[in-house]
């Protein structure tokens, strides 16, 4: 099978999830609860700008050598806290239309990877069940599995990641539901 016939659900796929995000973020809103303010949020802002950090991830107690494990000077430090992984972003109001062509394009990817897969997997024709489950085990997996290592590794709060399971569970259905709606026939 061409692959040139899959690139309509692919987009079409990507545009229904792109849609249900938007949906479930500004209207259903139970993402607020990602988030929260530090106390002492202005005392903490101007720290932070004191060191005029450039974008990227830090840590603290930064870590460079694991052989730092051992001393116990240093795990003091873990031990009295705070400890943290702190994301700086780059200065100015967020670009929410940079944000959402590159959750957009990661869509779509997620949606070429899933046509890849079924392209190999199986048949114009194949029963519209089976199509689903397959672009819709992908799709999960891109939008649901990769949520746990921030969990894992960066201390994300575990409900955060529940939240983003359930979001990547309702991408993956809806994924699959286009694929088994527009598969090719025999």
């Amino acid at each position: 099978m061409p692959f040139g016939s899959l690139w309509l659900p692919v987009i079409v796929s990507a545009v229904v999830v792109f849609v249900a995000s938007s949906v479930l973020h500004m209207v259903l809103k139970y993402h607020k609860a990602d988030m929260k303010s530090l106390p002492n949020e202005e005392a903490v802002r101007e720290a932070l700008a004191k060191g005029n950090l450039a974008p990227g991830l830090y840590h603290t107690p930064y870590c460079a050598d694991f052989k730092q494990m051992k001393d116990p000077a240093f795990m003091a430090k873990f031990e009295k806290g705070p400890v943290a992984m702190i994301t700086i972003l780059p200065k100015g109001a967020p670009i929410l239309q940079k944000h959402l062509a590159l959750w957009f394009g990661f869509s779509v990817l997620v949606s070429f990877v899933a046509a890849y897969v079924a392209r190999h997997t199986l048949h114009p024709g194949d029963d519209g069940m089976l199509v689903m489950r397959i672009t819709g085990t992908v799709a999960f997996a891109g939008y649901a599995l990769s949520q746990m290592s921030d969990s894992i590794w960066k201390g994300q709060p575990w409900s955060n990641t529940a939240r983003a399971f359930l979001d990547g569970t309702i991408y993956a259905v809806l994924t699959g539901l286009v694929f088994r709606l527009m598969w090719p026939s025999a």
